[in-house]
């Protein structure tokens, strides 16, 4: 557990989730992690599920692919498109989840990255659904916590660098 817990904010009625989180990392360095797709299978998602990056062009336009896949061997794929990566302060994604049977469950993610003093840094995500209901289904699915453990396995990863 980090000494920094993931902040969620979650408000009835509202079609979005708001998650905070503070590293004991520079910007730069949290920036990076979430842009190199070598770091991903490290920190993306619960750590019983293997990541594979299928594809990741960080870019404006460019496409990402995830495939996590459980002990059992049952995969589940997401993927999106980034709209804006401004280096160091913000990504803007989209992302949806493969495995629901009908498409138009886009979430539209704005993840701002903040210095703070003493090399740290604080990281906003700011996710709005298509509907209450897709962001009441999302969060009742595990969300919380699925994001609560990559950030704490983000943490470890940073601590080493």
């Amino acid at each position: 557990m980090t000494n920094n817990p993931t902040i969620f904010t979650i408000e009835p009625g509202r079609q979005e989730v708001k998650e905070t989180h503070i590293f004991n990392a520079p910007c730069k360095l949290v920036f990076d992690t979430f842009v190199n797709p070598e770091h991903i299978p490290n920190w993306w998602g619960p750590q019983i599920l293997k990541t594979i990056v299928e594809k990741m062009e960080v870019k404006e336009g460019g496409i990402w692919r995830f495939i996590q896949i459980d002990p059992e061997g049952k995969e589940y794929v997401f993927h999106g498109v980034f709209h804006e990566v401004t280096p160091n302060e913000r990504i803007i994604n989209t992302f949806e989840f493969e495995g629901l049977p009908e498409k138009g469950h886009v979430i539209l993610e704005t993840k701002k990255f903040e210095e703070l003093p003493d090399h740290k840094s604080k990281l906003t995500i700011h996710s709005v659904f298509q509907s209450i209901e897709d962001r009441d289904g999302m969060v009742s699915s595990g969300m919380e916590s699925g994001l609560r453990e990559s950030m704490e396995r983000l943490e470890k990863i940073l601590e080493k660098t």
